[in-house]
């Protein structure tokens, strides 16, 4: 058992969300931030309805995910409607009430000294979870570090609910044993105005001052693995297939280079459906680009698909990539611009609002997009390409810039004060 660096006893943090698994951005950051308090001596433990943490250190419930067949007929019936039905209140008070015993065993059995809920007080998918942390926290006064990473008002099909007292309780709740944690600039200052709830901004972050390590033997064959020949520029756009990512244009940006290039998308459509990953295949044929949606064999572990063909992670694709595109419309914060930071790759990058005001401000060199594809974007990224020189000047320059904005030390130095305030 580990003792707090701080004040020398031993601390147990519980962390609470729908699932910590796979690669999404709460699951990432999640694991960054036990990260910290493993350094700082505590305890990490987790609660959520689909786990891949050690199993000794894990409460898995299957009605805190999200996916649950439950919980889903509670948010269809929540969303994209403004009644919603009296079964459906009994409903949520059941299942809150499921949810909540098991948190208090989950306290109990862990003996857990502060609760950090990861973006489960945050974003409604789950409502039910959302009021069960809330009433818990009220009804033992229990220290809380919330993790906001995208609030429901930044998402439009939440906008329309039945649920708006349920949202104004829970989502994020205003107790003041929480302490909340945002990750950028907007989402304090929407926090607040719509609130009245202060909050400390703590940015994504990566081990900036561990790089990455050399592809080894295993990850040596990526390129063949993903149909890109020797002569092809390899273009990753490293996101899941959905229309905020604004996928259509890198589609378009790879067309007009007028150069030998394959366009690999990374992961799925995810929970979203398929229309716009059928869009893109099409816009893609229409263009005459060609586009390969590689999620299968892409995945948080090494393996080997059903089929037999070997399963990369995303830290094996990266390093043989040339370039990634991130043209995103919105993003909470963009962790696949750090990545791309982090392994050392050029970046195109499309001005949406929180690059604007919070990253692009530290003085980053990348290609931009204002919204739509230029002439302009189109001849830089092409030098970028051809000119390994003012590639390599880049690419140094970001890394270095990362490493003093947003690397560990950063988020340890930003979080240490609230576990500091938390505990004692």
């Amino acid at each position: 058992m580990g003792k707090c660096r701080i004040c020398g006893r031993t601390h147990n943090v519980g962390f609470i969300s729908t699932r910590f698994a796979g690669t999404d951005g709460v699951s990432l950051e999640t694991e960054k931030w036990a990260n910290v308090f493993i350094k700082d001596g505590f305890n990490c433990y987790y609660f959520a309805g689909e786990l891949d943490t050690p199993p000794e250190n894990s409460y898995c419930l299957d009605e805190a995910h999200f996916s649950h067949p439950e919980i889903r007929n509670i948010y269809e019936n929540c969303f994209g409607v403004t009644v919603r039905g009296r079964f459906i209140t009994q409903k949520i008070h059941e299942i809150k009430e499921i949810i909540k015993d098991h948190l208090y065993k989950f306290i109990e059995k862990f003996n857990l000294d502060l609760l950090v809920p990861e973006n489960a007080l945050t974003i409604p998918l789950n409502i039910p979870l959302g009021i069960a942390i809330t009433e818990i926290v009220s009804e033992i006064g229990m220290p809380t570090i919330a993790h906001h990473h995208d609030f429901f008002w930044e998402r439009q099909r939440f906008l329309t609910n039945s649920v708006w007292e349920y949202l104004n309780m829970a989502f994020p709740p205003h107790l003041s044993m929480i302490r909340n944690v945002v990750i950028n600039s907007s989402a304090d200052n929407q926090l607040s105005l719509r609130t009245g709830i202060s909050s400390t901004i703590i940015p994504n972050v990566m081990d900036f001052e561990n790089p990455p390590p050399p592809p080894d033997e295993y990850a040596s064959d990526v390129r063949q693995a993903l149909g890109i020949k020797d002569d092809e520029i390899f273009v990753l756009q490293p996101t899941r297939i959905v229309q905020r990512k604004g996928i259509e244009h890198a589609i378009e940006l790879v067309s007009r280079l007028n150069m030998k290039a394959k366009l690999v998308i990374s992961h799925a459509s995810g929970d979203e459906g398929y229309d716009y990953e059928n869009r893109l295949r099409d816009y893609s044929k229409l263009l005459e680009v060609d586009t390969v949606f590689v999620s299968d064999i892409i995945n948080e572990r090494r393996g080997v698909t059903e089929s037999g063909q070997k399963v990369y992670t995303l830290e094996d694709i990266y390093p043989h990539a040339d370039i990634v595109t991130y043209p995103s419309n919105i993003e909470g914060f963009g962790n696949a611009f750090l990545e791309a930071v982090y392994f050392k790759k050029p970046i195109v990058v499309n001005n949406y609002s929180i690059y604007t005001t919070d990253i692009k401000p530290k003085g980053f060199s990348v290609i931009e997009i204002a919204g739509y594809v230029t002439e302009k974007t189109v001849r830089k990224t092409r030098e970028v390409l051809k000119d390994t020189n003012l590639c390599a000047k880049m690419v140094e320059h970001n890394y270095a810039t990362a490493t003093r904005h947003f690397s560990y030390s950063v988020l340890q130095r930003k979080l240490r004060p609230l576990i500091v305030e938390s505990i004692h």
